[in-house]
């Protein structure tokens, strides 16, 4: 019988959108600041495709190099902004504002699957 990934699966996305949401949070912070570039995370599958984690097995420490516990970010290109501050940051609250958004529901639904994934376990046990 293999193991049961899902809890480590939705552990590593609840701390991929907890980053996320401090990267969107700086961005709003440093709205006003000149020459600010905005950031953001990489998408969830990359990280997961990185870390070697989305079916990729390890036979020897060495095989695979990873940098733990880091999630890479990237900078906001022009091509993604919608418009420019007039205080030449490449911040778009707009778009953090979104971003955030997209945050709130990943997360509640991590927890939702979490939740129906943990009755279902139970129900099973007391069976």
């Amino acid at each position: 019988m293999t193991g049961v990934y899902l809890f480590d699966l939705a552990s590593q996305q609840a701390r991929y959108l907890g980053v996320r949401q401090a990267t969107i949070a700086s961005n709003v912070a440093n709205a006003n600041t000149p020459d600010y570039k905005a950031r953001d995370v990489v998408p969830f599958a990359d990280v997961m495709a990185r870390t070697g984690a989305a079916g990729l097995a390890m036979t020897a420490s060495a095989h695979v190099a990873s940098e733990e516990g880091r999630i890479p970010t990237k900078p906001v290109t022009a091509a993604d902004a919608w418009d420019a501050l007039t205080t030449s940051s490449s911040v778009s609250l707009e778009q953090e504002m979104l971003k955030a958004g997209e945050v709130s529901r990943d997360h509640s639904l991590n927890m939702g699957i979490v939740k129906a994934f943990d009755r279902m376990l139970k129900a099973a046990v007391k069976s």
